[in-house]
């Protein structure tokens, strides 16, 4: 009998959030996505030692400051572990600007360039990046420009449907909207301890924002991300993709229990869903009176600035 992790294959493509190559091996996903927290922890083991020296060197080579050297070693320990994991994935990998870009529109473009010149200089073409930048609407005007520019994006820190649709206007290849940490501030906020599966409020803005883009035709695709548990990801069976921590892959592969495919775009499609529209002043509007939205997309960027720093603090030393 198959079990769950091979049965949400026949919908929906796999893809690993992970920074270290044994798990990532293990559960032969399609795609790998990575973020700040994920390489800095992985960075600190014996293992990885190898793709940090290669970044000092880099740095020292290539920057003239001090500076200069720190920030080009920074860059290049993110795609250093992207290549690595490019020999392991047959898709794509997702490599993320530095989150303290996330209101600079024009800093955010020139990162994601440098990004894949590195990859480039890897021979890795840049149909198997996608560069992840935070669902502001700097973020989101940065990787409207990089898309016309055959730079693939993939939004993250997505937690309402104003950033979604703002993703879409901009025709950006992928949006990753997070599960668990909107579950995470609606038990807060409303002091419970838990939610049935598909009551799961993160669970019901992935469900409304997969709906509304097929119906719509829209073609960015839709990955559910930072999921706190199987249950969630099986209610989001059928959608485009889904991004697991290793942890959850493991119990997927361990459960024979039956997987129904939830999202259905043709199901989408004969639904009644009027379009929306929104220009700037209407989607900041629109995330200023989500709650949920506006304090996780805020928290999500200072945590990820936050293991920068660090990772940044560990790679001066070695320099």
């Amino acid at each position: 009998m198959s079990n769950q992790l091979e049965n949400l294959r026949q919908f929906t493509t796999i893809v690993a959030d992970a920074g270290e190559f044994a798990e990532i091996k293990k559960y032969r996903p399609t795609d790998s996505t990575t973020n700040p927290s994920l390489i800095q922890k992985a960075a600190a083991l014996p293992e990885y030692q190898f793709l940090i020296q290669e970044a000092i060197i880099f740095g020292k080579k290539h920057g003239k400051t001090r500076a200069e050297q720190l920030g080009l070693a920074l860059d290049r320990v993110f795609v250093n572990f992207g290549v690595e994991i490019l020999k392991i994935v047959p898709g794509r990998v997702s490599t993320e600007v530095d989150a303290r870009l996330s209101f600079d529109m024009k800093g955010s473009i020139e990162k994601a360039r440098e990004l894949i010149s590195f990859y480039e200089s890897a021979k890795i073409p840049r149909e198997r990046v996608l560069i992840k930048l935070a669902s502001t609407w700097e973020g989101i005007r940065a990787a409207e420009i990089l898309e016309k520019e055959g730079i693939h994006c993939n939004m993250t820190l997505l937690f309402s449907m104003a950033q979604a649709l703002a993703c879409a206007d901009a025709k950006v290849t992928l949006i990753s909207p997070f599960v668990g940490r909107i579950l995470d501030w609606y038990k807060k906020a409303e002091n419970r301890s838990s939610y049935p599966p598909a009551e799961d409020p993160g669970v019901i803005s992935v469900t409304e924002i997969y709906n509304y883009f097929k119906k719509m035709g829209i073609k960015t695709q839709i990955m559910g991300a930072s999921f706190r548990n199987t249950d969630e990801i099986i209610e989001l069976a059928g959608c485009d993709l889904l991004t697991i921590a290793p942890s959850l892959l493991a119990q997927l592969e361990a459960s024979t229990v039956a997987v129904p495919r939830k999202l259905d775009p043709a199901k989408a499609k004969a639904m009644a869903i009027a379009p929306i529209h929104l220009d700037e002043k209407q989607f900041r509007w629109m995330l200023n009176e989500n709650a949920m939205a506006t304090e996780k997309l805020s928290e999500g960027i200072r945590v990820f600035a936050k293991d920068i720093v660090t990772l940044e603090k560990h790679l001066a030393t070695l320099l």
